[in-house]
Protein backbone atom coordinates (compact mmCIF):
# COMPACT_ATOMS: atom_id res chain seq x y z
CA UNK A 1 0.00 0.00 0.00
CA UNK A 2 2.82 2.40 0.86
CA UNK A 3 4.31 1.71 -2.54
CA UNK A 4 1.07 2.80 -4.22
CA UNK A 5 1.12 6.11 -2.35
CA UNK A 6 4.74 6.69 -3.37
CA UNK A 7 3.91 5.86 -7.01
CA UNK A 8 0.93 8.25 -6.98
CA UNK A 9 3.06 11.00 -5.49
CA UNK A 10 5.68 10.53 -8.20
CA UNK A 11 3.02 10.68 -10.92
CA UNK A 12 1.69 13.96 -9.53
CA UNK A 13 5.20 15.40 -9.37
CA UNK A 14 5.93 14.46 -12.98
CA UNK A 15 2.56 15.54 -14.40
CA UNK A 16 2.41 18.91 -16.17
CA UNK A 17 0.87 21.72 -14.11
CA UNK A 18 -2.85 22.23 -14.56
CA UNK A 19 -3.78 25.17 -16.73
CA UNK A 20 -5.49 27.93 -14.81
CA UNK A 21 -8.59 29.82 -15.81
CA UNK A 22 -7.85 33.10 -17.52
CA UNK A 23 -9.43 36.52 -17.00
CA UNK A 24 -11.13 37.61 -20.24
CA UNK A 25 -11.49 41.22 -19.09
CA UNK A 26 -7.79 41.53 -18.40
CA UNK A 27 -7.14 39.65 -21.64
CA UNK A 28 -9.03 42.35 -23.56
CA UNK A 29 -6.56 44.92 -22.25
CA UNK A 30 -3.61 42.70 -23.14
CA UNK A 31 -4.98 42.25 -26.67
CA UNK A 32 -4.94 46.04 -27.05
CA UNK A 33 -1.44 46.29 -25.62
CA UNK A 34 -0.37 43.55 -28.05
CA UNK A 35 -2.02 45.15 -31.08
CA UNK A 36 -3.88 41.94 -31.94
CA UNK A 37 -6.68 43.67 -33.82
CA UNK A 38 -4.20 45.37 -36.13
CA UNK A 39 -3.18 42.08 -37.77
CA UNK A 40 -6.37 40.08 -37.34
CA UNK A 41 -8.98 42.62 -38.52
CA UNK A 42 -9.35 43.65 -42.15
CA UNK A 43 -8.39 47.26 -42.77
CA UNK A 44 -11.74 48.57 -43.94
CA UNK A 45 -14.78 50.19 -42.39
CA UNK A 46 -17.20 47.77 -40.80
CA UNK A 47 -14.73 44.86 -40.69
CA UNK A 48 -15.52 42.19 -38.10
CA UNK A 49 -12.93 42.39 -35.30
CA UNK A 50 -10.48 39.48 -35.23
CA UNK A 51 -12.11 37.75 -38.22
CA UNK A 52 -8.94 38.03 -40.28
CA UNK A 53 -8.23 39.30 -43.77
CA UNK A 54 -5.68 42.02 -42.95
CA UNK A 55 -3.13 42.32 -45.75
CA UNK A 56 0.60 42.62 -45.09
CA UNK A 57 2.77 43.09 -48.16
CA UNK A 58 6.43 42.10 -47.77
CA UNK A 59 9.40 41.40 -50.05
CA UNK A 60 8.51 37.70 -49.75
CA UNK A 61 4.87 38.05 -50.79
CA UNK A 62 1.61 38.99 -49.15
CA UNK A 63 0.48 37.62 -45.80
CA UNK A 64 -3.11 37.73 -44.58
CA UNK A 65 -3.99 37.79 -40.90
CA UNK A 66 -6.10 34.73 -40.01
CA UNK A 67 -9.47 34.54 -38.31
CA UNK A 68 -8.87 34.09 -34.57
CA UNK A 69 -12.49 34.18 -33.43
CA UNK A 70 -13.70 31.00 -31.68
CA UNK A 71 -15.51 29.69 -34.76
CA UNK A 72 -15.13 25.91 -34.90
CA UNK A 73 -14.33 25.76 -38.62
CA UNK A 74 -13.05 29.17 -39.69
CA UNK A 75 -11.32 30.25 -36.49
CA UNK A 76 -9.69 28.76 -33.41
CA UNK A 77 -12.80 27.23 -31.87
CA UNK A 78 -11.28 23.75 -31.84
CA UNK A 79 -8.02 24.85 -30.33
CA UNK A 80 -7.08 24.01 -26.78
CA UNK A 81 -5.28 26.38 -24.46
CA UNK A 82 -2.20 24.22 -25.00
CA UNK A 83 -2.47 24.83 -28.76
CA UNK A 84 -2.58 28.56 -28.13
CA UNK A 85 0.40 28.44 -25.78
CA UNK A 86 2.42 26.46 -28.32
CA UNK A 87 1.62 28.99 -31.05
CA UNK A 88 2.93 31.84 -28.89
CA UNK A 89 5.85 29.98 -27.35
CA UNK A 90 7.13 27.93 -30.29
CA UNK A 91 5.51 29.30 -33.45
CA UNK A 92 3.78 25.99 -34.15
CA UNK A 93 0.28 25.26 -35.41
CA UNK A 94 -1.89 22.62 -33.70
CA UNK A 95 -0.89 20.17 -36.46
CA UNK A 96 2.80 20.77 -35.71
CA UNK A 97 3.57 22.84 -38.82
CA UNK A 98 5.65 25.99 -38.47
CA UNK A 99 4.06 29.41 -38.60
CA UNK A 100 5.69 31.91 -40.93
CA UNK A 101 7.44 34.60 -38.84
CA UNK A 102 5.02 37.25 -40.09
CA UNK A 103 3.26 35.99 -36.95
CA UNK A 104 5.62 37.61 -34.40
CA UNK A 105 6.20 34.61 -32.17
CA UNK A 106 9.85 35.66 -31.98
CA UNK A 107 8.54 38.32 -29.57
CA UNK A 108 5.41 36.58 -28.25
CA UNK A 109 7.49 33.69 -26.95
CA UNK A 110 8.29 35.95 -23.99
CA UNK A 111 4.66 36.50 -22.95
CA UNK A 112 4.08 35.25 -19.41
CA UNK A 113 1.90 32.23 -18.72
CA UNK A 114 -0.61 34.38 -16.82
CA UNK A 115 -0.92 36.87 -19.69
CA UNK A 116 -1.22 34.09 -22.26
CA UNK A 117 -4.04 32.48 -20.28
CA UNK A 118 -5.87 35.81 -20.04
CA UNK A 119 -5.41 36.45 -23.76
CA UNK A 120 -6.81 33.00 -24.50
CA UNK A 121 -9.80 33.64 -22.24
CA UNK A 122 -10.46 36.88 -24.15
CA UNK A 123 -10.21 35.18 -27.54
CA UNK A 124 -12.68 32.54 -26.37
CA UNK A 125 -15.09 35.36 -25.45
CA UNK A 126 -15.09 36.97 -28.92
CA UNK A 127 -18.24 36.35 -31.00
CA UNK A 128 -17.41 33.64 -33.56
CA UNK A 129 -17.33 34.59 -37.23
CA UNK A 130 -17.47 32.19 -40.18
CA UNK A 131 -15.16 34.10 -42.51
CA UNK A 132 -12.51 31.75 -43.87
CA UNK A 133 -8.89 32.79 -43.45
CA UNK A 134 -7.35 33.89 -46.72
CA UNK A 135 -4.27 31.90 -47.84
CA UNK A 136 -0.95 33.73 -48.05
CA UNK A 137 0.40 34.60 -51.48
CA UNK A 138 4.14 34.04 -51.24
CA UNK A 139 6.83 33.66 -53.88
CA UNK A 140 9.01 30.57 -54.18
CA UNK A 141 10.85 29.38 -52.08
CA UNK A 142 9.38 31.47 -49.27
CA UNK A 143 6.07 29.64 -49.63
CA UNK A 144 7.67 26.38 -48.45
CA UNK A 145 6.62 26.18 -44.84
CA UNK A 146 9.09 23.44 -43.87
CA UNK A 147 11.97 25.87 -44.57
CA UNK A 148 10.86 27.92 -41.56
CA UNK A 149 12.47 25.22 -39.40
CA UNK A 150 15.90 26.32 -40.65
CA UNK A 151 14.99 30.00 -40.30
CA UNK A 152 14.15 29.34 -36.66
CA UNK A 153 17.55 27.77 -36.03
CA UNK A 154 19.12 31.06 -37.07
CA UNK A 155 16.75 33.66 -35.67
CA UNK A 156 14.40 32.24 -33.05
CA UNK A 157 15.28 31.88 -29.37
CA UNK A 158 12.16 30.56 -27.60
CA UNK A 159 11.72 31.21 -23.93
CA UNK A 160 9.99 33.42 -21.37
CA UNK A 161 10.80 37.07 -20.88
CA UNK A 162 13.60 37.50 -18.36
CA UNK A 163 13.74 40.73 -16.39
CA UNK A 164 17.29 42.05 -16.27
CA UNK A 165 18.72 43.79 -13.21
CA UNK A 166 16.62 46.95 -13.51
CA UNK A 167 13.74 48.63 -11.73
CA UNK A 168 10.21 47.26 -11.83
CA UNK A 169 9.22 50.13 -14.12
CA UNK A 170 11.99 49.38 -16.62
CA UNK A 171 11.22 45.67 -16.49
CA UNK A 172 7.58 46.36 -17.25
CA UNK A 173 8.55 48.66 -20.11
CA UNK A 174 10.96 46.07 -21.52
CA UNK A 175 8.20 43.46 -21.42
CA UNK A 176 5.67 45.73 -23.12
CA UNK A 177 8.11 46.72 -25.86
CA UNK A 178 9.98 43.46 -26.35
CA UNK A 179 7.35 40.76 -25.78
CA UNK A 180 3.71 41.80 -25.63
CA UNK A 181 3.91 44.91 -27.81
CA UNK A 182 6.53 43.35 -30.18
CA UNK A 183 7.71 46.82 -31.22
CA UNK A 184 11.00 45.49 -32.52
CA UNK A 185 9.27 43.48 -35.22
CA UNK A 186 8.66 46.69 -37.16
CA UNK A 187 11.23 49.10 -35.71
CA UNK A 188 14.29 46.86 -36.17
CA UNK A 189 15.92 46.37 -39.60
CA UNK A 190 15.96 42.88 -41.13
CA UNK A 191 18.39 41.03 -43.33
CA UNK A 192 17.65 39.53 -46.76
CA UNK A 193 15.77 36.52 -45.34
CA UNK A 194 13.76 38.48 -42.80
CA UNK A 195 15.86 37.96 -39.69
CA UNK A 196 16.02 40.83 -37.19
CA UNK A 197 19.38 42.57 -36.90
CA UNK A 198 19.68 42.35 -33.12
CA UNK A 199 22.62 44.77 -32.98
CA UNK A 200 20.25 47.43 -34.39
CA UNK A 201 17.33 46.74 -32.06
CA UNK A 202 14.64 49.44 -32.38
CA UNK A 203 16.95 51.64 -34.47
CA UNK A 204 14.42 51.94 -37.29
CA UNK A 205 14.56 50.66 -40.84
CA UNK A 206 14.87 52.27 -44.23
CA UNK A 207 12.24 49.83 -45.44
CA UNK A 208 9.76 48.09 -43.19
CA UNK A 209 7.67 45.08 -44.10
CA UNK A 210 5.39 47.25 -46.23
CA UNK A 211 8.30 48.98 -47.97
CA UNK A 212 7.95 52.24 -46.01
CA UNK A 213 10.55 53.68 -43.65
CA UNK A 214 10.14 52.97 -39.93
CA UNK A 215 11.49 55.47 -37.36
CA UNK A 216 14.26 55.00 -34.83
CA UNK A 217 12.95 54.51 -31.28
CA UNK A 218 16.28 54.75 -29.45
CA UNK A 219 17.38 57.87 -27.52
CA UNK A 220 19.35 58.99 -30.57
CA UNK A 221 16.03 60.22 -31.93
CA UNK A 222 13.81 60.54 -28.88
CA UNK A 223 15.96 63.11 -27.06
CA UNK A 224 14.34 65.91 -29.05
CA UNK A 225 11.05 65.25 -27.21
CA UNK A 226 10.49 65.35 -23.48
CA UNK A 227 8.36 62.73 -21.74
CA UNK A 228 5.16 64.80 -21.85
CA UNK A 229 5.56 65.42 -25.58
CA UNK A 230 6.19 61.76 -26.22
CA UNK A 231 3.15 60.76 -24.15
CA UNK A 232 1.05 63.27 -26.09
CA UNK A 233 2.18 61.70 -29.36
CA UNK A 234 1.46 58.16 -28.18
CA UNK A 235 -2.01 59.12 -26.95
CA UNK A 236 -3.34 61.53 -29.59
CA UNK A 237 -0.89 61.08 -32.49
CA UNK A 238 0.29 64.67 -32.80
CA UNK A 239 3.96 65.70 -32.66
CA UNK A 240 5.21 68.82 -30.83
CA UNK A 241 5.50 70.47 -34.27
CA UNK A 242 1.84 69.80 -35.01
CA UNK A 243 2.40 66.95 -37.47
CA UNK A 244 0.05 63.96 -37.42
CA UNK A 245 1.27 60.38 -37.12
CA UNK A 246 1.56 58.47 -40.38
CA UNK A 247 -1.20 56.02 -41.31
CA UNK A 248 0.39 52.86 -39.87
CA UNK A 249 1.60 54.47 -36.66
CA UNK A 250 -1.69 56.32 -36.38
CA UNK A 251 -3.48 52.99 -36.21
CA UNK A 252 -1.04 51.72 -33.57
CA UNK A 253 -1.74 54.84 -31.52
CA UNK A 254 -5.52 54.51 -31.84
CA UNK A 255 -5.67 50.81 -31.05
CA UNK A 256 -2.69 50.27 -28.75
CA UNK A 257 -0.60 53.02 -27.16
CA UNK A 258 -3.57 55.30 -26.44
CA UNK A 259 -5.27 52.37 -24.70
CA UNK A 260 -2.43 51.74 -22.24
CA UNK A 261 -2.81 52.64 -18.59
CA UNK A 262 -0.80 55.72 -17.51
CA UNK A 263 1.54 53.41 -15.59
CA UNK A 264 2.21 51.18 -18.61
CA UNK A 265 2.69 54.15 -20.90
CA UNK A 266 5.23 55.66 -18.50
CA UNK A 267 7.02 52.31 -18.22
CA UNK A 268 7.21 51.99 -22.00
CA UNK A 269 8.73 55.46 -22.34
CA UNK A 270 11.17 54.89 -19.49
CA UNK A 271 12.42 51.72 -21.16
CA UNK A 272 12.90 53.42 -24.53
CA UNK A 273 14.88 56.16 -22.77
CA UNK A 274 17.16 53.50 -21.23
CA UNK A 275 18.21 51.96 -24.55
CA UNK A 276 21.61 52.53 -26.15
CA UNK A 277 21.46 55.44 -28.58
CA UNK A 278 21.78 54.06 -32.11
CA UNK A 279 22.10 56.54 -34.93
CA UNK A 280 20.25 56.01 -38.20
CA UNK A 281 22.31 54.28 -40.84
CA UNK A 282 22.64 56.02 -44.23
CA UNK A 283 19.70 55.21 -46.46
Amino acid sequence: MAGLFIFAALCCALAPPALGKGDAKRGAYLAKAGGCAGCHTEGKKGAVPYAGGRELKTPFGTFYGPNITPHAEAGVGRWSETDFMRALRSGLRPDGAHYFPAFPYTSFTGITDADARDLWAFIRSIPPDSRASRPHQLSFPFNLRYLVRFWKWLYFSPGPFAAAARTATLSRGAYLVGALGHCGECHTPRDFVGGLKRDRLLAGAAKGADGKSVPNLTPAKLTKWDDNELKEFLVVGITPDGDVAAETMGEVIRNTTSQLTPEDLSALIAYLRSLPALADKPR
